[in-house]
């Protein structure tokens, strides 16, 4: 074999091998390159929705807000039941108002019934603070969770019965305003899969009296016994079993849409790193997959510009492609419900194409090249990678 042959075999590998990573790359980042159907049904032969992988309702309309004077005190019963009881995902969500984001939602952590909300401390300072109710969620039991806000506590009830009252600093108010979305969360795919029987929302804060004895009245006739004094705003008992409606009882302006496709509301467009920035193990395990996964392109990149189209600059061209690529795949994002567009995944895939262009570049790896590259041909004097000082 001579030395033509060999460069010409090593240039269509180093070709193609570049090919084949921007084609994994683009794949992984953007599929499935279209927006899913919204996977949010009613049930068969009684009341409710089941929402899916992919399944979300929001209202036609925002509920409104409290001025800070108000009484800031409500309520919400929800009634569900879980598809699973190993995942992490958000069960309803508010849009919130006056530039608010999330300042109410329930999650599923797990077998955990996880609440944020919003409040202002005396200093006029606004702030998000969350806890957990351990123990809510099993496998095949619904559950009626009510949670009940006034200026300086939150109480949550499974089934009736009081389970955690959770201290609130400074005064919580506008938590039930703007759109409301259910099963997903209104700003990222957070979509939670399970049923939802019944939603009611309360302008006060009900007590554990009527909570309990409106959990008996929702398992005997499907819905609360509402009187004059619970202050109803919103209920939703999911009884029209067919549509692309369920009808809020007490306003048809917050009535539930559902959409024909999935969709996050309010969609981050390049959302800074330190918003991005969660101290869980997930979160890690992102951060070195999009890291690793731009190390091959880094790697081969750098070697086709400096052994088969040499040109004077490769490391920075490397860099330039490395950065571009992952900055066309967070724009193309933005579209695409079920991905999320972030500045931190732009930097760790730039760090990505920077350490496998390293390792090519590295003198080791270089020395090897070049005697694997002396071994293959009869003249000695060629060589099929390029010369490191070459790569300025």
């Amino acid at each position: 074999m001579n030395t033509q042959q060999v460069s010409t075999n090593y240039a269509v590998f180093i070709r193609g091998a570049c090919i084949g990573i921007f084609g994994i790359i683009l794949c992984a980042g953007l599929w499935p390159f279209h927006v899913p159907r919204n996977e949010a049904t009613w049930l068969t032969g009684e009341n409710g929705l089941l929402f899916g992988q992919h399944g979300s309702i929001v209202s036609s309309s925002g509920f409104p807000a409290n001025d800070l004077d108000e009484d800031a005190s409500c309520t919400l019963e929800i009634w569900l039941e879980p598809r699973v009881t190993n995942d992490i995902k958000t069960i309803l969500s508010f849009e919130g108002s006056r530039g608010l984001k999330n300042p109410f939602s329930l999650r599923q952590s797990k077998d955990a019934l996880e609440i944020t909300r919003y409040n202002v401390d005396g200093e006029g300072t606004s702030r998000t603070a969350f806890f957990r109710v351990h123990g809510v969620f099993s496998k095949g039991r619904q559950v009626l969770a009510t949670v009940t806000l006034d200026r300086k506590q939150t109480s949550v009830y499974v089934d009736g019965i009081l389970a955690r009252v959770s201290a609130i600093t400074g005064v919580s108010n506008n938590n039930f305003s703007g759109r409301l979305v259910l099963a997903n969360s209104t700003a990222v795919d957070d979509s939670w899969a399970g049923q939802v029987m019944g939603l009611a929302i309360y302008q006060k804060e009900l007590t554990p009296s009527r909570v309990r004895e409106h959990y008996e009245s929702w398992m005997k006739d499907r819905r609360p016994s509402l009187t004059k004094g619970d202050s109803p705003v919103a209920l939703y008992l999911f009884d029209e079993r067919t549509g692309l409606t369920a009808h809020n009882h007490m306003d048809s302006t917050t009535d539930l849409n559902i959409p024909a496709h999935y969709f996050v509301l309010h969609p981050y467009v390049m959302r800074v790193p330190w918003r991005e920035y969660k101290p869980t193990w997930s979160y890690w395990q992102d951060v070195a997959v999009n890291i690793v996964g731009f190390i091959p392109l880094g790697f081969c990149v750098v070697a086709y510009f400096a052994s088969v189209r040499v040109i004077n600059r490769p490391v920075i061209t490397t860099m330039a492609i490395g950065f571009f690529t992952s900055l066309m795949i967070e724009t193309l994002q933005i579209f695409l419900p079920t991905r999320s567009s972030g500045m931190t995944d732009i930097i760790t895939n730039t760090l990505g194409t920077a350490v496998g262009m390293m390792l090519y570049l590295s003198p080791l790896l270089q020395h090897r090249l070049r005697k694997t590259a002396n071994r293959s041909v009869s003249s000695p004097r060629e060589s099929l990678v390029g010369e490191v000082g070459s790569t300025r």
